[in-house]
């Protein structure tokens, strides 16, 4: 089967420090890729800056002067958090924060993941640096993943193949399945290494199986990379993948997929 994908829903600008486009240069690739939604995801993590404060991360408070429709192509905004504990917590929800970017006091103290957050789109929930959870059972992997699922602004689980962290898939896939959350194939993972390619087949093959939606991403940190995902679509075609699964298969689904969550409805 041929896939055609009009929607890359991971993706990267240069606030990710090591990414290399900007917003426009990404939207203007989606419009060449012949792409219609476009979801911006830069990190949000202790892996960008050295000390935790929110001036560094109004990049994502201010993300909504954004137009919705850029040049043709729908803009989603939204962020990678990283999961830090083993209960699915994610980066900035043990971060308080008392004062806006110019030193104000706020009405109400919050967290620094609920202010950079609050106006998202989406959160896609990602392991980066398993140091936390090595020891751990895959028991207690497979809850930290549902913990993250349970989260009101996660959408996606981002690429679980290359965590480094066994967990019981099915499980995870069938809670992601109930509360109409994707499970990420991402192209970057494909890359990797054999390994990583054999844990994202396997998953890949258990949605197909149990009717699990995914997300088929590039993970670009580059504009030119954006739209382009030949190692997951070489996979998917060999495993007969559903179509109907891969939820960002145009916007019209994704949007509908992301409504049905609760997690936003534009």
């Amino acid at each position: 089967m041929a896939y055609r994908i009009l929607g890359d829903v991971h993706t990267h600008t240069l606030f990710s420090r090591h990414a290399y486009s900007t917003i426009a240069e990404n939207v203007a690739a989606a419009k060449a890729a012949g792409l219609e939604l476009l979801g911006s995801t830069d990190h949000f993590s202790c892996m960008l800056f050295p000390e935790q404060h929110v001036r560094n991360f109004q990049y994502f408070i201010n993300a909504g002067i954004w137009p919705r429709e850029w040049d043709g192509v729908t803009l989603l905004h939204g962020c990678e958090a990283d999961i830090v504990g083993i209960d699915g917590k994610l980066f900035g929800q043990d971060i308080p924060v008392s004062e806006d970017i110019t030193g104000r006091p706020l009405l109400r103290k919050t967290t620094l993941y609920n202010r950079a957050t609050g106006a998202a789109d989406y959160v896609i929930a990602s392991v980066h640096n398993g140091d936390f959870a090595r020891d751990c059972t895959v028991a207690q992997v497979t809850d930290m993943y549902l913990g993250a699922l349970e989260q009101s602004k996660v959408f996606i689980l981002g690429h679980t193949g290359r965590s480094g962290l066994e967990f019981d898939i099915d499980a995870v896939l069938t809670c992601a399945k109930e509360k109409h959350k994707l499970i990420e194939i991402n192209e970057h993972s494909l890359e990797s290494s054999a390994k990583c390619h054999g844990v994202c087949r396997r998953i890949a093959e258990r949605a197909a199986e149990l009717g699990v939606g995914i997300a088929v991403s590039s993970d670009a940190h580059l504009a030119m990379q954006i739209g382009k995902y030949p190692e997951v679509l070489r996979m998917l075609e060999e495993i007969d993948f559903p179509e109907e699964l891969i939820m960002n298969r145009g916007c019209e689904p994704f949007l509908r997929e992301l409504a049905a969550s609760g997690v936003c409805e534009l």
